[in-house]
């Protein structure tokens, strides 16, 4: 693990040195500034559900695929409660409510890190997240969750529903979640369209209260994350432990803008370091 932060580290050195209309929830409580403090007792965002699906999730289901922060009295929760602090804390600072997360190679467990942490902001009486399952290659929320397979991005890329018809809330007050529940053709051109970079920029815009995560495809093997990453405001990269050679890591940092690296999450680590597992 030492070698995995000293890689990071020396990317970073070398990357400075280069240089470089929905319907949503209505908010009946609300007003937070960018300035307030992460969870104020004095500012409670609650939320009634008009058009956006409420569905029930399968607690067997959520425990098979790792998705810990869903209950706050799960004890494994705590590991994504100090990531959430540590990422809205740094949020704030810079202004920033657009997330992404990406991993250098498929199975470093992005799209459950990208779950819980979600789940874990939704848990703050001050913010709202929203998750959007930006992996058309191989989406995976609606599978790791169980939801529905209609109507999801997908159609709204066929123009077949609406943004507001796709949204799920899935039993947590302030989260929604679009889901992606098939791959989707041209991925790549698909995500530099125009269209879905008037999403990202709607989806960012609405509720400054929001926090909005994008689970994106890994870096390497394709261009999808390369396309996105440039249209939200930061990035976390998740590494499976065992799973990322040094190379791999070194040529991914290539590809992730210094300023916009949050860090990285030590994933699949049975150290007694894994619930240290971010790195700036």
């Amino acid at each position: 693990m030492e070698k995995l932060i000293r890689a990071v580290k020396e990317s970073k050195r070398e990357k400075k040195k280069q240089t470089q209309s929905e319907i949503l929830p209505k908010k009946m409580i609300s007003q937070s500034s960018l300035n307030e403090n992460v969870n104020s007792e004095n500012d409670i965002i609650k939320i009634e559900y008009d058009k956006t699906r409420v569905v029930s999730l399968n607690h067997e289901q959520l425990a098979k695929n790792r998705i810990v922060a869903f209950n706050k009295n799960n004890n494994l929760s705590l590991g994504f409660d100090i990531l959430r602090t540590q990422v809205i804390k740094k949020m704030i600072a810079n202004g920033w409510r657009t997330l992404a997360i990406t991993s250098p190679v498929p199975a470093c467990g992005k799209t459950m890190v990208s779950i819980n942490l979600a789940m874990s902001i939704s848990h703050l009486t001050s913010r709202t997240a929203m998750l959007v399952d930006f992996d058309f290659r191989r989406p995976a929320v609606s599978k790791y969750l169980g939801l529905p397979s209609e109507p999801s991005l997908n159609d709204v890329l066929a123009e077949e529903a609406s943004i507001a018809e796709s949204l799920v809330n899935p039993g947590l007050e302030r989260l929604v979640i679009l889901p992606t529940t098939r791959a989707v053709k041209h991925s790549s051109e698909v995500l530099s369209s125009r269209k879905i970079g008037n999403y990202i920029k709607e989806f960012r815009d609405r509720y400054e209260e929001r926090i909005v995560i994008f689970d994106l495809p890994p870096l390497l093997g394709s261009d999808d994350a390369m396309i996105v990453l440039p249209q939200v405001d930061c990035v976390l990269v998740v590494v499976g432990n065992g799973m990322v050679s040094n190379t791999d890591l070194t040529e991914c940092m290539r590809y992730v803008d210094t300023d916009k690296l949050l860090g990285t999450v030590l994933n699949k680590s049975t150290s007694d370091q894994s619930n240290r597992g971010y790195y700036y």
